[in-house]
């Protein structure tokens, strides 16, 4: 798999700020010159650089230049804030259930979510997280080893992979979307739901070092469960 220009560049800024050579107000090289080092026209550059300014990374002042943001991570709706800190929080009670932890092969679909060539190594868990003694959550997650390379050796008791990820790779940037879904048999059994209720189901990918990081699934059940947040 071919990656367009335009993300090599994105790519090329994002491994600057996290290596700490730009850091938070810094100017970034102009269009030109970055179309002369990449030899592409500007408006691949252009491009690329609107949209790390959509994603926040940058800033951009006419007459002035092109600037690396203020992070705004904390800004997000549903914060990247770890389900056992929740829990914690009200006062409850939290474990977790670890029901597979391992190394996987990347099918073309996931792969090209993870931006890696199909068939590369992933690191792949299942952990269902309780408060008190009820299931609240079960969380997916796919990791890049490249980000991440001893996380299929953690023990995720005693620390849920969020809280390792946010350890070991530094966020640079996160997508997510909610959606309301019927979890399939082995998601409502885990859940201990009823047939006809439906889930909350977070999906979120997060980036580091330049790359995609992690891309994780976490389904909830939509009667035990509901997203807060502030701005």
């Amino acid at each position: 798999m071919t990656t367009p220009i335009y993300q090599e560049i994105k790519d090329f800024i994002l491994a600057r700020i996290h290596a700490g050579e730009w850091s938070e107000g810094d100017q970034v090289p102009s269009e030109n010159e970055l179309a002369r080092e990449f030899n592409v026209a500007r408006m691949t550059v252009n491009r690329a650089l609107r949209e790390l300014t959509a994603e926040q990374v940058l800033t951009r002042t006419r007459g002035a230049g092109t600037f690396v943001a203020q992070p705004k991570y904390e800004s997000t709706l549903v914060a990247i804030r770890s389900i056992s800190d929740e829990i914690v929080a009200r006062d409850h009670r939290y474990h977790a259930q670890v029901l597979e932890v391992g190394a996987a092969v990347a099918d073309a679909k996931l792969a090209d979510e993870m931006q890696l060539g199909a068939g590369s190594p992933i690191f792949h868990s299942r952990v269902l997280h309780f408060e008190n003694d009820t299931p609240v959550q079960f969380e997916e997650r796919w990791v890049n080893p490249d980000v991440a390379p001893e996380y299929a050796l953690q023990d995720f008791t005693a620390t849920t992979p969020n809280q390792y990820l946010m350890r070991v790779a530094p966020l640079q940037r996160v997508e997510y979307r909610i959606e309301a879904a019927m979890p399939d048999e082995d998601t409502r059994r885990l859940l201990k739901m009823d047939e006809r209720e439906p889930c909350l189901m977070l999906h979120r990918r997060t980036w580091s070092q330049g790359l995609v990081a992690s891309t994780v699934n976490l389904w909830h059940p939509g009667s035990r469960y509901r997203f807060t947040g502030h701005f």
